[in-house]
């Protein structure tokens, strides 16, 4: 079910979902948490999409920011909030309002979505491109126990993971690092089976790929050895190899959903790695909502020489 509201107000948008829930005989006591999405007008439909998706897993409100540009000077007129709920099979087990700002509201958007919350329950804010330089300071990020970004969204992924660390708070994460779970994952599993002392690292991977780079500076903090990086052509992380005392473990993937792995005096196997969708790595992020002490401790530390190997 979807109601658009055009030029309306938080009491309207509320009133709408109490209706749309009553319609659909889907009562809000069932979620489980509040995502804001804070998103421009090119990239909400893929957001709202991959949200809507990762709510089957965590039923949610979502609400949808969309701040759009105004023209020229700011005229009192062109302030308005446009809104459209959606609740309902195609909204997942979510129940989603798309806020459009307009004018003076687009600096004002914390004050449109906290009576639009769900009282008592956890706040994520996702921001898929442009996240402000510190999201606990933001004023939306402020309202969240978990504040998600990607520096794999924007131009140059490094130097916003160089911003990220700048500005870290508990609480903030970044879907680079959520794509390392399967690889540190199997990392460390390799590691448990070859009980042998790791001497030295390297990371493989495309040019400039931030979840590398984490990648290289989480080897870095947690086995406090020397972790080279090597540019190769993708895509992403193409390969791990830690070389230890009785020989290399490595993690193999040049392309497709499938990877080796390699431990001393043992076969060979495939096993799967396939690189996740947007939906996937937000359902996993919104399983904790507790610092991820990894993460701070990767992002904190620094990696070794970068070679180019292409």
């Amino acid at each position: 079910m979807n109601i658009d509201l055009p030029n309306t107000t938080a009491s309207k948008i509320n009133k709408a979902l109490v209706q749309a829930r009553r319609a659909n005989g889907s009562p809000a006591v069932g979620m489980v948490l509040n995502l804001v999405v804070v998103t421009d007008e090119e990239n909400a439909h893929d957001a709202v999409k991959a949200a809507s998706d990762a709510s089957r897993e965590h039923p949610s409100r979502i609400l949808a920011v969309i701040k759009r540009p105004t023209r020229g000077a700011r005229r009192r007129g062109e302030t308005r909030l446009d809104a459209e709920v959606q609740v309902g099979d195609d909204a997942g087990n979510a129940e989603t309002v798309l806020l459009r700002l307009y004018g003076e509201l687009t600096d004002h958007a914390d004050s449109t979505v906290v009576p639009l919350l769900l009282p008592d329950t956890p706040v994520v804010v996702w921001w898929p491109v442009d996240a402000p330089p510190a999201p606990a300071k933001d004023p939306l990020g402020a309202l969240a126990q978990r504040r998600i970004t990607d520096s794999y969204a924007v131009e140059e992924p490094l130097r916003e993971l160089a911003v990220r660390t700048t500005a870290y708070a508990p609480g903030d994460t970044d879907l680079a690092w959520t794509r390392l779970t399967p690889w540190r994952s199997m990392l460390a599993a390799g590691l448990d089976q070859a009980r042998a002392t790791v001497t030295s690292a390297v990371v493989e991977s495309e040019a400039d790929n931030p979840s590398a780079e984490l990648l290289a500076r989480w080897l870095t903090d947690r086995l406090q050895v020397p972790v080279r990086r090597v540019v190769t052509k993708g895509p992403v992380v193409t390969g791990v190899r830690l070389r230890t005392t009785d020989g290399e473990i490595v993690i193999d993937r040049p392309d497709g959903a499938l990877a080796t792995l390699s431990i001393p005096h043992q076969p060979v196997r495939a096993l799967p790695l396939r690189v996740r969708s947007t939906a996937e790595l937000i359902a996993e992020e919104l399983r904790r909502l507790d610092p991820d002490e990894a993460y701070a401790g990767a992002l904190s530390t620094t990696a070794g020489e970068l070679k180019n190997d292409v």
